[in-house]
C-alpha cells in the first residue's frame, strides 16, 4: 500500500481522525514541525513535556474594553516579554525615518490606511530585533486579517500561545461608555469599574474619546468579531478562550495556567 494513491487515502483518513478529536485537546496540544531534524523534534517535544521555559511567543486578542491592555501589562510584568502593538511599532518606524516608516508616513499623510504589506513588514522587522529574540514577545491585536496571519506563517513566525479574551457585547458597551483616558500617561480608567485616583489634576485632564459611545462601540465590536473569525483558524491548536468578565487577577491567573499548565500526553501523527 506504499503507492501515491493508497498513501493519499491514508493521509486523508488521518486528517479526518485528527479533526474529529482535536477539539477535545486544544488547551493541551502543541504542533511540531515534522520536517525538522529528528533531534530537533525530539528536543522540542521534551521541552513541551517537561514544561521547560522556552521563549513565550504570544498573540492576545480582545475587543475594545475587553481588558486587553491591563492583561498585557500583567503579562509583561510577570514574564518579561516584549509588548508589541501595531500602533506603537508604526509610530516608532515613522519617527526613526526607516524605509518602511517613510512609506507608512506617506499613507498616513494622505489619510489612507497603511496597507497590509507595510504593516506586516514593520511587525516582522520588530520581531527580528534582539530583545524579541532573547525575551520573547506579546503581539497585541495583530494579526487582524487572514492576509496578515498567512504572512506570519509564511515567514516562519509561530506563536506558542493565542489568548482570546471573551466578553459579552453588552458588557463591552457598558465598559466603553464609562471609559476615560489620561493623555499624559496613556492609562485608561473607568468611572464605575476602575475609578481614577483621587487626584484633582489627574481627573481634570481625563479625556472621553469621541468613539466611546454605544453606537460607535457596536460598530467596533462587529469589526472585531470579523477580524477574529478571519484569523482564529490559524491558531486553533494554541488558542485558549479566557472569561474576560472575571476580576483582572482571576483572568491573569487563568492566562498563567494556560502558559504554565501541566500536560498529559496524547500523540498523533
Amino acid at each position: 500500500d506504499d503507492t501515491a494513491e493508497a498513501m493519499g487515502k491514508r493521509i486523508k483518513m488521518y486528517h479526518a481522525n485528527v479533526n474529529s478529536i482535536i477539539g477535545f485537546y486544544l488547551d493541551v496540544s502543541q504542533t511540531f514541525d515534522g520536517i525538522a531534524d529528528k533531534n530537533t523534534i525530539s528536543d522540542e517535544i521534551s521541552n513541551f513535556l517537561e514544561g521547560k521555559k522556552s521563549l513565550l511567543r504570544i498573540i492576545i486578542a480582545g475587543a475594545p474594553a475587553s481588558g486587553k491592555g491591563t492583561q498585557c501589562e500583567l503579562i509583561v510584568h510577570k514574564y518579561g516579554v516584549v509588548h508589541i502593538s501595531t500602533g506603537d511599532v508604526l509610530r516608532a518606524q515613522v519617527a526613526a525615518n526607516t524605509p518602511l516608516g517613510v512609506k507608512a508616513k506617506e499613507c498616513m499623510d494622505k489619510g489612507a490606511l497603511v496597507p497590509d504589506d507595510l504593516i506586516i513588514g514593520i511587525v516582522k522587522a520588530r520581531l527580528a530585533e534582539p530583545d524579541c529574540q532573547t525575551k520573547g514577545w506579546l503581539l497585541d491585536g495583530f494579526p487582524r486579517t487572514g492576509v496578515q496571519a498567512e504572512a506570519l506563517k509564511a515567514a516562519g513566525i509561530t506563536p506558542t500561545h493565542f489568548v482570546l479574551l471573551d466578553v459579552p457585547d453588552s458588557v463591552l458597551v457598558e465598559r466603553c461608555v464609562g471609559r476615560r483616558s489620561d493623555p499624559e500617561t496613556g492609562k485608561i480608567y473607568h468611572l464605575k469599574f476602575n475609578p481614577p485616583p483621587d487626584d484633582p489634576a489627574l481627573r481634570a485632564r481625563l479625556v472621553h474619546r469621541s468613539d466611546d459611545t454605544a453606537e460607535a462601540m457596536e460598530k467596533r465590536i462587529m469589526m472585531y468579531h470579523d477580524n477574529v473569525k478571519a484569523i482564529i483558524g490559524f491558531y486553533k491548536n494554541i488558542c485558549r478562550k479566557i472569561d474576560g468578565t472575571n476580576d483582572k487577577d482571576e483572568i491573569s491567573s487563568s492566562i498563567a495556567e494556560f502558559f504554565e499548565g501541566v500536560k498529559k500526553i496524547i500523540i498523533a501523527g
